[in-house]
């Protein structure tokens, strides 16, 4: 068994790192901050918490799968792990509402007739038939296989668009499949909206980004209790249950290289580590950047500088109890110049002083490298969650506004990975696993299968699994 070195501690590194120690490596990770979890983070002020990253968890599968293959208590005896129902509650421009059930396609047919008029779940379902089609296509490339060396394939647009026009013009983007198959603003705009949240412009975005509305409305949206910080506590406690050291405060400066192989790492107090492979849970731009590694000559890397997008986040602490209607998750669609905003307000006493305040997480996509006033942006926020939250501004006690600088202070980077799509050319397909330098490989957000917690877990048992097994691994069947 070898020596295994890995560069920060986020999900899918830790990830990474306890499926390399039960195969009887000796794992040791270096993270250059104070604690764990990377982008999962909590903001704790005056008896709140808040999640400063992911709110909810899909395909929880993929952790219930690390639990079961790193120890002997599964996942529910580690975290508090429930369904959100209703999954999300819209609140469309024009002022209408609707609340779709978690995991239910015929439910969320029927609330989307009733609140839309008759004929838009029927047309909703059979655009997610359509959408299935691409999912069955990808879903093992860009899930549950490690990238292949050709990934042109994935390239190609896999979604079975309808055909439009007289000259049967293709359909390229997930905005044109909204206006052209969906026939209703109201739906066109929720479709949109699964795009904004995971970090994607609708108008830019391929056609296969319909994954992720059939991901969501067909294996559910979870929530831990606690918050999604609780699930990287139970990550960490596992990784250190399996004997994994973590070493924080500690910064790698560079991957060391011998004959055009990584052999270790140089950390900042110039101590040098061996290791017979190094696995970098840190974003790939930011890898590079710091000049961690001598590739950026290389064509791999010019597919991994497009600038992208990331978050503004705004913690609200509220007097007054959360109403019992109240909707865990709540889409506010963008209207008269404020932006699509997420609310979330989940019914959690242990992020809130007690019954009679409560905590709400607002949370906008936005560009990766804008030059505006975050606090003059997180008052249209406020105004846009003001649809959500009743009688929010009477509330209020105080607000902390977390900008993409937050961001790059926490990860290296401002912008925040999406999930790899097919399509695009190969645009959004993020770096192989595998990386240019033999012995180096590439775990979390920023490597295949993509950005999101479920991708980031599936990233450090496709690491694992390239490292135990070799160049023959073929992935989880």
């Amino acid at each position: 068994m070898g020596r295994i070195v890995v560069i920060g501690a986020g999900l899918g590194a830790m990830a990474t790192a306890a499926r390399l120690a039960v195969a009887g490596h000796t794992v040791t990770v270096y993270e250059r901050g104070s604690t764990y979890g990377g982008a999962v983070g909590r903001f704790a002020r005056e008896g709140f918490a808040f999640d400063t990253g992911p709110g909810l968890l899909h395909l929880p599968a993929v952790y219930r799968d690390l639990f079961v293959k790193t120890g002997k208590k599964p996942l529910e005896e580690c975290v508090g792990l429930s369904q959100v129902d209703p999954a999300a509650r819209h609140v469309f421009a024009d002022g209408t509402r609707v609340d779709l059930p978690n995991a239910s396609r015929a439910g969320t047919a029927a609330a989307l007739d009733a609140a839309l008029g008759a004929g838009a779940g029927e047309r909703w379902s059979d655009f997610l038939v359509r959408a299935r089609e691409a999912w069955d296509r990808t879903r093992r490339p860009l899930l549950e296989e490690p990238q292949p060396a050709d990934p042109k394939p994935l390239a190609r647009e896999p979604y079975p668009a309808l055909k439009a026009g007289l000259l049967r013009r293709p359909t390229t983007t997930l905005a044109q499949v909204g206006a052209r198959e969906l026939a209703e603003p109201r739906l066109a705009a929720l479709l949109d909206a699964y795009a904004w949240s995971y970090g994607f412009d609708p108008a830019k975005a391929p056609a296969s980004a319909v994954v992720l509305p059939y991901m969501e409305q067909t294996f559910g949206s979870w929530y831990v209790a606690g918050g999604m910080r609780a699930l990287a506590d139970a990550v960490y406690e596992r990784c250190r249950e399996r004997r994994v050291e973590f070493v924080f405060g500690t910064a790698v400066t560079e991957v060391v290289e011998e004959a055009g192989r990584a052999v270790g790492v140089a950390l900042e107090d110039g101590r040098t580590v061996p290791a017979d492979h190094v696995v970098s849970g840190i974003p790939v731009p930011a890898l590079h950047a710091d000049q961690l590694v001598g590739w950026e000559g290389s064509e791999e890397w010019a597919r991994h500088q497009v600038l992208g997008t990331s978050r503004v986040t705004v913690h609200l602490a509220l007097r007054g109890a959360r109403e019992e209607d109240a909707a865990h998750r709540t889409v506010v669609h963008g209207e008269g110049g404020r932006p699509t905003v997420t609310v979330l307000r989940p019914d959690d006493p242990a992020l809130r002083p007690d019954a009679e305040h409560e905590a709400v997480t607002v949370t906008a996509t936005v560009p990766a490298h804008p030059a505006r006033d975050w606090e003059e942006y997180a008052g249209l926020m406020v105004e846009a969650a003001d649809r959500a939250v009743p009688g929010l501004a009477g509330r209020l006690l105080w607000r902390h506004v977390r900008t993409p600088d937050d961001v790059r202070a926490d990860t290296g980077t401002a912008e925040v990975p999406g999930p790899a799509l097919a399509g695009a050319g190969g645009a959004l397909l993020p770096a192989a696993n595998v990386s240019p330098v033999p012995g180096l490989y590439f775990a979390g957000g920023w490597s295949h299968p993509g950005g999101g917690l479920a991708h980031a877990g599936m990233s450090g048992a496709l690491v694992a699994g390239l490292i135990v097994e070799g160049a023959g691994f073929r992935g989880s069947r």
